[in-house]
């Protein structure tokens, strides 16, 4: 029997954390009863577990224009109202104890200007239904924030009023890893801020034993810098086996109608890379690599329902390898590359969401993209920008939603990336998923996945891997390699009404994985041919706390593999997604 604890989070993967909501939850016991799911804080107006499928937008004042008719009468915007509302809310008596007044009283709120300074409307500009829409969206997509709402409240003399209503979250998460894989147990600590003094920037310090390595990190990340557009991030981090280094600072596109983007971004990484047979390391190299890049954007903004953006910059690459002291004899380490380049890339998107609720959240406002979405970008290595070869580098991806039915919905999404040398594609790469949610009802869905990944002369350091880590999650980490791979998932969701402590939405999934590599497995055992599993598992959704978005507890049982695998796998994992 195994036991894996992961934590996602971000560019990094650290262990399993248990939030100090965790041990409120569990000094609350004695203090609190639990009790039904009510409407959300958010006014008391979003649907309540018994309609939980359904996404309601705030109600407007009677009388109110719509928004094609307030944007045809060339209405202006006026007073904007800010209701930023605490983690909990003290007028609701489920809510209204003595450790969650506390709780409120230590919680820095967020600050109104950082609100405002991620709307895209201000006093005197004119009114726009899609400007508050994607507001929203933007809003939303902060960690320190649970929900967000927009609407007009009031209109007379060709001025319209706004409310912006919000809700914080719980951001100061100090908190300890735990885990145990293949024996060898981990551990660590972390205190991690994500709404530092209320600015919505992120400051995290922490000391974990991970997989590959021991880690001691420092991050600062603030999306907008000093009340701008640009954000700033920077990574130290000294781990057993060298470093890794990285500084950003960039402004995005952040909205469909940005005209403009750019940034400079630079990273250094010394490190030990594994190779994995069976779930095992086999051979093991140092890697240090350096990259730079910088960039710049331009569109034209949103016109008749799509955006284009166009890119151009210019990148760094190196990675240097070698074989460690201890290396077996006759063992050689990855060649060096070196690849510097201009390039130049395009966009084109469509301006189509939906916004729903309990699809990959629980009781969550959830926004998907169900437009077209292209991207690709060419760049040409040559030896006369310092390259150590000639080559042509391409990427692209294209991504489309559809509601099939009012209940049924189909993302499907591609991508494809590589090098082409001396006429050959090397380390090309092509994906292709489709992801299916079928509402059953109001409690119940159905969710199934498909994911296809092919290869072509990948870098000798990278490997194409599947096990517990990555969708089969009956069988250990990293268990099969190849140079592709597929996998199936089929997962039957329940979205209860149980709110333990008023801390945690609660949720339940039976599920059946199956997958297999193929192609040739350079560090030695073949392919095992199709790997399925089925389990059970818990879902908690975090409510209160923008530490992680749904804890995963789940029981797989593998049905192939070799006989070396335990016949049950425990996995305790924070994901984005149910």
């Amino acid at each position: 029997m195994d036991f894996y604890c992961w934590v996602a989070a971000g560019r990094r993967r650290t262990s399993c954390r248990a939030s100090v909501l965790i041990a409120w939850a569990g000094l609350a016991l004695p203090l609190f009863a639990t009790a039904p799911l009510h409407a959300d804080d958010l006014g008391g107006v979003l649907p309540s577990v018994r309609s939980r499928a359904v996404y309601r937008a705030l109600p407007r004042p009677p009388g109110l224009p719509t928004d094609i008719e307030l944007e045809e009468a060339g209405a202006i915007i006026g007073n904007i109202a800010l209701e930023a509302q605490d983690v909990f809310d003290s007028s609701d008596p489920m809510d209204d104890s003595t450790l969650f007044r506390l709780a409120n009283r230590l919680h820095v709120s967020t600050l109104p200007h950082t609100i405002e300074s991620q709307l895209l409307f201000a006093p005197g500009s004119r009114y726009s239904g899609h400007a508050l829409a994607e507001s929203e969206r933007i809003l939303r997509s902060s960690r320190y924030l649970y929900d967000a709402r927009i609407r007009p409240v009031a209109y007379h003399d060709g001025v319209v009023d706004i409310e912006v209503r919000s809700r914080d979250v719980w951001t100061l998460t100090p908190g300890f890893s735990f885990g145990r894989s293949g024996g060898r147990n981990t551990a660590g600590f972390e205190l991690e801020e994500l709404n530092l003094l209320g600015l919505g920037s992120e400051l995290s310090i922490a000391a974990t034993s991970g997989v590959d390595r021991d880690s001691k990190t420092l991050i600062y990340r603030d999306r907008q810098l000093i009340g701008s557009w640009w954000g700033l991030s920077a990574e130290l981090a000294e781990n057993s086996d060298g470093h890794a280094h990285a500084l950003a600072l960039e402004q995005p596109f952040y909205a469909l109608d940005a005209r403009r983007a750019g940034g400079v971004v630079i990273e250094d990484d010394d490190r030990v890379d594994p190779l994995y047979d069976l779930g095992k390391v086999v051979r093991q190299f140092r890697t240090q690599q350096k990259l730079a890049a910088v960039y710049g954007g331009w569109s034209a903004g949103l016109r008749d329902g799509w955006t284009q953006r166009w890119r151009a910059g210019l990148r760094y690459d190196e990675s240097n390898f070698s074989a460690l002291p201890d290396a077996p004899t006759g063992f050689a380490a990855p060649p060096d590359r070196k690849l510097a380049y201009p390039f130049i890339g395009y966009e084109r998107l469509q301006d189509a969401y939906v916004t729903t609720r309990n699809r990959d959240q629980i009781e969550r406002t959830e926004d998907f993209c169900v437009g077209w979405r292209f991207a690709a970008e060419l760049g040409w290595a040559d030896r006369a920008f310092g390259s150590d070869r000639s080559a042509l580098i391409t990427s692209a991806s294209l991504s489309k939603g559809l509601d099939l039915t009012p209940r049924q919905s189909l993302m499907l999404g591609g991508a494809l990336s590589g090098r082409i040398e001396q006429s050959d594609l090397v380390n090309g790469l092509a994906s292709a998923s489709a992801r299916y949610y079928f509402h059953q009802s109001d409690r119940r869905l159905l969710f199934t996945t498909f994911e296809v990944d092919a290869t072509s002369r990948l870098d000798p350091e990278r490997q194409m891997l599947l096990g517990g880590d990555n969708g089969l999650r009956g069988y250990p980490l990293r268990y099969q390699a190849g140079e592709g791979r597929f996998l199936f998932t089929a997962e039957q969701r329940w979205f209860s009404n149980w709110y333990p402590f008023r801390l945690f939405n609660v949720g339940a999934a039976a599920f059946f994985d199956m997958g297999r590599t193929w192609g040739d497995n350079p560090t030695g055992t073949p392919s095992l041919g199709l790997l399925k599993d089925v389990g059970v598992g818990l879902r908690l959704g975090n409510s209160r706390s923008a530490s992680g978005n749904v804890l995963h507890i789940d029981v797989a049982r593998p049905l192939d593999g070799d006989g070396s695998i335990s016949g049950v796998q425990f996995l305790v994992e924070t994901k984005a997604r149910f």
